[in-house]
């Protein structure tokens, strides 16, 4: 299984962006914050967030997995 990293920036395969704060009191859920919009924090099951894209009902989506793992540098040197 793939290793979640906290803290680390990953794109929804529909295209947003969410940062993973930390693990959730429950061992199964991981607590993640939307980059766009109110961003609110949310809350997903460890297996689905890690889980990856149904390409039968996403044909055309490139990314494997549900959440992927991005390197974002910063602009700031």
């Amino acid at each position: 299984m793939r290793e979640l990293k906290i803290k680390g920036i990953y794109k929804h395969f529909k295209g947003n962006y969410y940062l993973v704060e930390d693990i959730a009191e429950h061992t199964e859920t991981k607590v993640y914050r939307r980059l766009y919009g109110d961003t609110s924090l949310k809350i997903r099951e460890y297996k689905m967030f890690m889980s990856e894209v149904d390409h039968e009902k996403y044909p055309d989506v490139k990314q494997k997995y549900r959440f992927e793992l991005q390197d974002i540098k910063s602009a700031i040197k």
